[in-house]
């Protein structure tokens, strides 16, 4: 009973500190500095040369830089300046956006398709890395190692003995870094009078989208190698056409040194893990059932990737395995967007995968004869 009347008190407390919080006036944000600026269509040109977004050069000495603590960035002071509102019951309409600021709207687009991309975080917990490149070719580096491979353990150094070393080599043959994107298409009619709350919402829709289809890039790098003969080795099942927790085991054993900490799985696989009877604990019951948090086999996150072959069980260790190379980042016409009021624009990215460590990927084959 006591616990009952704890709990409604805090609850009233709560709800009257977020009353508080949104019938408070909003601190002041000195905008004297953002409304001097003048951004045009070759400020994104600039940013562009800089190899920064938009954003990113707002956020220079030169512009307009944020004090520490700050509310807003660079950007949503511009947007603060030319009166637009984003969030919230009485955000601006698109029409409203072009009428006020027009040359905001690909920064403004280009900003809610990367927090669209990170409401897909799969792809952060498989990469090793993310580099950054001036072109579109990339000669990977490589370790190669192997569990036999004693070369280079610690071990006591005597008088004139030959110290252990580790050898890195570049591949090979080089990578050639591929273009992606998608065209976005919608008349101004069919949005003119959206608000940007809703026209967001379209936007994470398509970063989620992109970043979620770079998983199947990922696992095309790991079964198939990144044009260097290094696709990951196969091992099988005890019994084909049979996937259990033994064969589990002893796939998470091949990896030692390494740690198996992730598992790529088609949703056929997928359920079969979920379903053995060594996880379903209760906890991961709950867990699952109550927020949707699948079980972590033998400490391994566990991916869903439709990509990945029926019978192919995908496990690395992601602190080592794969780098993601960037050769452009995520980027929009910025001209179709200014000009044609959207109509159609692409949005582009262009990325490859490489191996960084070979024996940090492996495949368990479940159907084999």
């Amino acid at each position: 009973m006591q616990f009952k009347k704890f709990s409604e008190t805090f609850g009233r407390l709560i709800m009257a500190d977020e009353e508080l919080k949104e019938n408070r006036p909003p601190s002041p944000v000195d905008l004297s500095r953002a409304k001097l600026l003048n951004i045009t269509r070759d400020t994104y040109l600039e940013s562009q040369e800089k190899g920064l977004t938009l954003s990113e050069l707002l956020e220079t000495q030169e512009y307009d830089p944020s004090p520490a603590g700050s509310m807003l960035d660079a950007f949503d002071r511009q947007l603060a300046a030319a009166g637009i509102k984003v969030n919230g019951r009485n955000a601006a309409t698109v029409e409203m956006f072009y009428r006020g600021a027009p040359v905001l709207m690909p920064e403004f687009i280009m900003r809610e398709i990367r927090k669209g991309m990170s409401l897909h975080p799969d792809l952060n917990k498989l990469t090793a890395s993310s580099t950054v490149i001036n072109s579109n070719r990339y000669t990977p580096f490589y370790i190669q190692t192997s569990p036999d491979d004693t070369d280079w353990s610690l071990r006591p150094i005597g008088d004139s003995a030959e110290i252990p070393s580790i050898l890195v080599n570049e591949q090979k043959h080089t990578i050639t870094i591929p273009d992606y994107g998608v065209s976005l298409k919608a008349t101004y009619k069919a949005l003119r009078h959206r608000s940007t709350s809703q026209f967001k919402v379209l936007l994470w829709y398509i970063g989620y989208r992109l970043q979620a289809d770079k998983n199947g890039l990922l696992v095309n790098a790991i079964i198939n190698g990144d044009g260097n003969s290094n696709p990951a080795p196969i091992s099988n099942t005890d019994i084909s056409g049979v996937f259990d927790y033994d064969d589990l085991v002893k796939f998470y054993n091949e990896f030692y040194p390494f740690e198996m900490n992730a598992l790529i799985v088609h949703k056929n696989v997928l359920r079969t893990i979920l379903t053995m009877t060594e996880f379903k604990d209760p906890m991961a019951g709950f867990r699952f059932q109550g927020a949707g948090e699948m079980v972590s086999p033998l400490g391994a996150n566990l991916v869903r990737c439709d990509e990945v072959p029926i019978d192919y069980v995908i496990g690395l260790d992601s602190r080592f395995a794969i780098e993601e190379v960037i050769s452009q980042p995520l980027m929009v016409e910025f001209d179709k967007i200014i000009e044609q009021k959207i109509e159609e624009a692409v949005v582009s990215e262009s990325i490859a995968f490489a191996k960084i460590v070979e024996s940090g990927s492996r495949i368990l084959d479940t159907i084999w004869t």
